[in-house]
């Protein structure tokens, strides 16, 4: 009874799965069914790419065996064949070739479609997706595929576009390899539709390399790609080489006698490692003879003569087989296998096999068998194929282990044929098969072929212009009557000449040229097309299509622009289109220039989407011409203008040009002595009038030697030499100036001008001022000019630094105003210094200070440390060479970011839960922004230089210190300790005594620790501040549990902060990494 029961109970769980993904239940069990939950492409995308993957996510887990092209369809104008496949919960489908451009397509997943427990989908899921317009090229693959992993080390990476290309705009600067920012050398090459870039060298293992095509690649058409495209790939690791798999096994038994022995390895490797020296194959101590040899990543062993039966063999791979990164096998490779006895010969397999159907009637019938046979026993009369009683006349032969039959003429149609291996059929050994070994087969039948689909199909519109055209037959066809006879396209009667392809049942016509815009087309198969048989189509296969329409062309510019005046007499016309033309349709005419109804002679010319129109002669002053663009001019589609474009212009009068303006101006005093001149004119100018001949200078009645030059409308003088002071000069445009329609002017224009008088530069202010106090160590001293100065003569002989009569050694530079001496190394304390600028400073006109320029000043005195300068690392609240992490717990950094180098983006880990407020991760592997890497550089180079003047600072002299520092008061200065230091019996006070600049330095020469908790913080009293104490450890830091901590830590090899520590100040560590334990925080000291 409990047993009814128990089944009755197990009935009604079952009816309850099996009744719950019933439409009407569907709302009230959540999650038991099969939910469509989204789609890429999603439902209404528009602009979708030729190229799309789609793909269909589902709610749960699937059966993967009831995804298949029935469950998940697409359909355009045609069914889109394709491939599926299923993972997670995603399937996707690869269509085999680029969609239709300007298409709508629907995606279907019906109710086949189940999940893991058999519940399926509860209606069918449809929707749709439209593509974009395409006429230029597309990429339709790339060997490496994007983001393929385990790419080999000599990969030649490839690209295969959707039509024939212009070879000559595949080049390096078109098809581009990068490993990060740097460029990989290699050889580019371009065959059929495929361009291919050959490394010169290897590439580097496990590493990312982005490919780029960029959009100076053009079709024929000189279409170019509509963006550059660009994918990624990754080499295989560099780890040593393993044998994956041996033919024969290890301890495989019953190995035939002429067994070749191969194994195969997880990586290629280098062919000349792989020889009789490093492959040996072995019968106990007897090394057994043969030919080694190698492809893809297997390597072959053939021995020179048939192994011994019944017999156990040892094959050997050593350690001098090397990958193709050199790389050897850790351990020899090692396996062993036995041979069989002497056995009976058998046929191991037929073609056609046996009960074949649908044989073509020009077969080749064959046999193979399981062991070397005797040739001599291979002949007419051991291998026969008969239809009934009726032998086939043939040609027997044999190679390798298979006996071929060949018969003399074709078969007959719809026949069944019986072939037979008698046993007169022996191995190399004698031994003849066991019994006559008999199959049978029928041939094709004598049906006539059909077309059963076409692409385009019949009265397809919308068509690309650069589409293929393909038919499909019912049967294989014979390709010999497949040609440009038998495949016909025609428009308005006229043929279109392409290339015929015939594969399997499909034969495809590539045209040679785009198709017209808008156009109708007929596609004929002939019935002198035959199958393999040599049956004719019953008659002649006719279908149409149109294709999609191109808007027309349009002028977007001209130069000169309509209604323009004043243009130049030998001006080129062009003029710009909204799309790249047809080179071809741009000529004398379809742009033509006329003078009223007279047309100018010239040369048409075009380059990228613009036509110019050069006249052959000069064109006529004051003259209205008018320019044409005719509708002979079409796009790269064959679309014409929708009309003519006309505009006009006026060239410029044949009035005398005139100067309209002068620099310096007529009557201009204070002129400067390297003064250029200049002369702006009324209209443009023949440059080879605007000379020395006809634009002069002189003084007094002195000519004044300089060059001419001219541009736009202005003509310039520049003096060879400096002008004199307080001299009037006389300038001069002469008759000989002509504007372009060689027009003079009508008198000489002169005009004069005075330079300025000489007053000598001096100093008009010094940082530090004269009698200063306290100026810093590491002062840099300036000078402010009442006057630019000549800077070669701002240097380290015209501005001195002395301290009493020693000079102090420093580095002069000028910018601006200003001179600047920065002193080499620091000045001392408490010390009067004397700055002088001598006479031999000069300004821009060569006048010298009248008396050299001294003045002094006293340093500050001696008690604190130097500043260590931070630079730009300075930004970073966390700096790492190796790895950043949070190990637990909301740690947070305030107002500073975090960086790593030459460390990698994923080396940054627990970022979050850790935060960064008003600051960033900056990684040395990141590519955007742009400089990334560089800044990263700059900002370690600078951690370096400023831990190396921390742990040099010897100013004052450094107070030696060790163990802890618990409990203790520090003043401002430097504390050296040789070894580690400790803060742990208490807190440690540095007391700033008033001063907020005090600097502590602290150089510690092994490792450093807070202890944390009761004891152990730094405490900050007498205005000291954070930002001006710097630990310099040789080793590493860490800073203890809830320690409060203060201060700059510059560690040479990691830096630890335990649980609940904080700090003001910096975490900058320049080799190994920075760690936070759990909830720390950082502020900005």
């Amino acid at each position: 009874m409990k047993f009814k029961t128990l089944l009755s109970k197990c009935a009604l769980i079952m009816m309850f799965f099996t009744a719950a993904c019933k439409k009407d239940d569907f709302t009230e069990i959540i999650g038991l069914c099969p939910l469509v939950v989204s789609t890429n492409p999603t439902n209404g995308a528009t602009s979708v790419p030729l190229d799309q993957i789609i793909t269909v996510t589902f709610n749960e887990e699937m059966n993967p065996s009831t995804i298949t092209l029935n469950s998940i369809s697409i359909n355009g104008p045609t069914v889109v064949t394709g491939t599926i496949s299923y993972s997670g919960l995603t399937a996707t489908f690869t269509p085999l070739s680029p969609l239709e451009a300007n298409t709508i397509y629907t995606g279907r997943v019906t109710t086949d479609v189940k999940d893991t427990r058999g519940n399926a989908l509860q209606a069918d899921y449809v929707w749709s997706f439209s593509t974009g317009l395409l006429i230029g090229p597309l990429i339709v693959v790339t060997s490496p595929t994007n983001n393929e992993v385990n790419v080999l080390l000599n990969k030649v990476i490839s690209a295969t576009f959707n039509m024939a290309m212009d070879s000559s705009t595949i080049d390096q600067t078109s098809f581009i390899i990068k490993q990060g920012f740097t460029s990989t050398e290699g050889a580019i090459s371009y065959s059929g539709n495929t361009a291919y870039f050959t490394p010169t060298n290897l590439l580097e293992p496990n590493t990312t390399y982005t490919g780029i095509l960029t959009t100076r690649i053009k079709n024929l058409a000189g279409v170019s790609l509509a963006a550059d495209y660009i994918w990624t790939f990754k080499t295989l690791s560099f780890l040593p080489p393993t044998v994956i798999s041996t033919d024969p096994f290890d301890n495989e038994t019953n190995v035939i006698l002429t067994k070749r022995i191969t194994a195969n390895f997880i990586v290629p490797m280098i062919p000349n490692t792989l020889t009789n020296s490093s492959f040996i194959i072995k019968q106990g101590l007897t090394t057994i003879a043969g030919v080694v040899s190698y492809s893809g990543t297997t390597v072959t062993f053939v021995p020179n003569s048939s192994l011994d039966a019944n017999t156990t063999y040892t094959a050997t791979i050593t350690t001098a087989a090397k990958n193709l990164a050199g790389t050897p096998l850790e351990d020899d490779y090692i396996w062993t296998f036995s041979t069989g006895s002497i056995l009976v010969p058998t046929v191991i397999s037929t073609d056609p096999f046996n009960l074949e159907t649908a044989v073509i009637l020009n077969k080749v019938i064959s046999a193979s068998f399981s062991v070397p046979m005797n040739p001599l026993t291979i002949n007419t009369n051991s291998f026969t194929v008969k239809n009934g009683n009726t032998a086939i006349s043939r040609i027997v032969s044999y190679l390798g282990t298979t006996a071929f039959f060949n018969p003399t003429s074709p078969l007959s149609p719809n026949t069944v044929y019986t072939g037979t291996i008698t046993t007169s059929v022996k191995n190399l050994l004698g031994t003849p098969i066991a019994t006559n070994y008999v199959w049978t087969f029928t041939t094709v039948n004598n049906i006539p072929p059909t077309v059963i689909a076409t692409d385009p199909i019949n009265n397809a519109t919308g068509v690309l212009l650069a589409k293929i055209i393909t038919a499909t037959f019912s049967v294989p066809m014979d390709p010999s009557t497949i040609n440009a006879n038998t495949f016909i396209l025609r428009q308005a009667g006229v043929m279109i000449p392409g290339t015929i392809l015939y594969s399997g049942v499909t034969v495809t016509f590539i045209p040679s040229v785009n198709l017209k815009s808008n156009t109708n087309y007929t596609v004929t198969i002939t019935n002198a097309v035959k199958n393999v048989a040599g049956i004719n189509l019953v008659a002649n296969y006719v279908w149409t299509f149109t294709t999609l329409t191109v808007p027309p062309p349009t002028v977007i510019s001209t130069s000169p622009v309509n209604n323009a005046t004043g243009v130049v007499l030998n001006k080129v016309i062009t003029a710009s289109f909204s799309t790249q033309m047809d080179p071809t349709s741009i000529n004398t005419s379809s742009f033509i220039l006329k003078e009223g109804l007279i047309s100018v002679s010239g040369n048409v010319s075009y380059s990228g989407v613009t036509a110019s129109f050069t006249p052959t002669l000069a064109l006529k002053a004051n003259t209205l011409y008018t320019a044409t663009i005719t509708t002979i001019a079409k796009n790269v589609a064959g679309v014409a203008l929708a009309s003519n474009y006309v505009w006009t212009f006026t060239t410029i009068s044949n009035q005398p040009p005139t100067v309209i303006s002068t620099d310096p101006l007529n009557n201009a005093s204070g002129v400067l002595l390297n003064k250029q001149i200049s002369a702006n004119f009324s209209t443009q100018m023949d440059p080879a009038s605007i000379n020395t001949s006809t634009f002069t200078l002189s003084h007094g009645g002195i000519p004044v030697s300089g060059v001419v030059s001219y541009s736009g409308i202005t003509a310039t003088f520049q003096p060879d030499n400096l002008l004199s002071s307080n001299t009037v000069y006389t300038a001069t445009i002469t008759t000989g100036a002509k504007n372009l329609a060689g027009i003079a002017l009508a008198a000489n224009y002169q005009w004069s001008f005075t330079t300025i008088v000489l007053i000598p530069p001096s100093v008009v202010s010094t940082d530090p001022v004269n009698n200063a106090l306290g100026a810093e160590y590491n002062k840099t001293i300036t000078a402010l000019f009442s006057i630019a100065m000549d800077p070669l003569t701002i240097n380290e002989t015209s501005f001195l630094l002395f301290n009493g009569t020693t000079p102090i050694v420093g580095t002069v530079t000028y910018s601006g105003l200003t001179a600047s001496f920065n002193p080499v190394v620091d000045l001392l304390p408490n010390t009067l210094y004397s700055a002088r600028i001598t006479t031999a400073a000069k300004n821009l006109a060569g006048t010298p200070m009248a008396n050299d320029y001294n003045w002094s000043f006293t340093t500050k005195l001696s008690g604190g440390a130097p500043f260590v300068n931070l630079n730009s690392v300075a930004r970073f609240g966390i700096i790492a060479g190796a790895g950043v992490s949070n190990n637990a717990g909301f740690s947070e950094i305030h107002d500073m970011d975090v960086g790593i180098s030459p460390g990698f983006r994923s080396s940054v880990t627990g970022f979050p839960p850790a935060i960064i407020v008003n600051g960033a991760i900056y990684a040395a592997d990141d590519v955007a922004p742009p400089g990334v890497a560089a800044m990263l550089i700059q900002a370690k180079n600078d951690l370096t230089a400023a831990y190396n003047f921390a742990k040099g600072a010897s100013v004052p002299v450094p107070i030696v210190i060790s163990g802890d520092q618990g409990g203790k008061t520090l003043t401002p200065g430097i504390y050296k300790s040789t070894s580690s230091l400790l803060i742990a019996g208490g807190d440690l006070t540095l007391d700033a005594q008033g001063d907020p600049n005090a600097v502590w330095i602290f150089q510690i020469g092994s490792s450093f620790t807070t202890i944390g908790g009761a004891g152990g913080s730094i405490i900050l009293s007498g205005a000291a501040q954070p930002n001006n104490i710097f630990w310099q450890v040789g080793s590493s830091a860490t800073i203890g549990d809830f320690t409060s901590f203060q201060g700059n830590i510059l560690a040479l090899t990691s830096i630890t902060m335990n649980s609940g520590a904080t700090a003001e100040g910096r975490m900058l560590c320049i080799n190994g990494a920075v760690v936070l334990t759990s909830t720390n925080i950082i502020n900005k000291p």
